[in-house]
């Protein structure tokens, strides 16, 4: 029977025949496994925004992005050749992390970081990283701490740069694979967070640019990194020897130098 066009298709209900098989298991027809959706591809919105968030973490570390500074989604899109939509998600996740502050109709305030604030930084850091490095100390072989000795190295290189957002990395590439030595994944994820947020520079930081597009890399601020860069290799020395009281003086100082970090 054919069907007006437009019309409406009605199911007609089982019959009695058709409910008595479906009653019965052993009169059922095995039924064709349901086939599985193809995989979604996820938005390619989602990837813009990471980078964005990358470079905007830089130019954080870097002092692009200057403490204090108000900056709109329009204007930091229009830079990184972007829609303002990435740049303002991203912009909405550092405000999570405190690293910005959000201006109805104006943009994103860059935090401004005073010595306190560094202090208990640092403090909260000493109290997860010292305990956690001295137990290494004491458990791993000596042979293992030089599996971290590219780590350091490559932290040297990259501060003679005087460059502080790729020292950023680098340093915080080193602790990272340092405490992770301790096998728990939550310990290493929180004190990578502190350590990012301790890298955020105040207003008043040595060698931090001023002006968006700008970076400091003076000789003072290679100092400045080198210095800090070398206390890796200074640790490294100390854990190979089993040398714990040395250990706890270089994690103390380091979590709390110059470079925080």
């Amino acid at each position: 029977m054919e069907h007006a066009p437009g019309a409406a298709v009605r199911i007609p209900a089982p019959g009695r025949a058709e409910q008595v098989r479906g009653a019965h298991p052993e009169h059922a027809e095995p039924s064709a496994p349901a086939a599985l959706p193809p995989p979604r591809r996820m938005p390619e919105r989602h990837s813009v925004r990471d980078q964005v968030l990358r470079a905007l973490r830089s130019a954080l570390v870097s002092g692009e992005l200057e403490p204090g500074g108000v900056y709109s989604a329009p204007v930091l899109a229009e830079r990184f050749g972007v829609s303002a939509t990435p740049v303002r998600e991203a912009m909405q996740l550092l405000a999570r992390e405190g690293a910005v502050q959000a201006m109805p109709n104006r943009g994103f305030r860059v935090a401004e970081r005073s010595p306190r604030d560094f202090a208990e930084l640092a403090e909260v850091r000493a109290m997860i990283e010292v305990p956690v490095v001295l137990r290494l100390a004491r458990t791993v072989p000596a042979e293992r701490w030089e599996a971290l000795r590219p780590l350091a190295e490559a932290a040297v290189a990259t501060a003679a740069l005087g460059d502080r957002a790729a020292y950023a990395e680098a340093d915080r590439a080193f602790h990272r694979a340092l405490l992770e030595l301790a096998g728990n994944r939550q310990l290493a994820t929180v004190a990578d967070e502190l350590h990012r947020r301790a890298q955020w520079p105040s207003a008043a930081a040595p060698g931090s640019a001023s002006g968006l597009g700008r970076r400091g890399r003076t000789g003072g601020v290679s100092a400045e990194l080198l210095a800090d860069a070398q206390e890796h290799a200074a640790l490294l020395e100390a854990l190979a020897e089993g040398d714990l009281c040395t250990v706890e003086a270089l994690i103390r100082a380091h979590v709390a130098g110059p470079a925080r970090g």
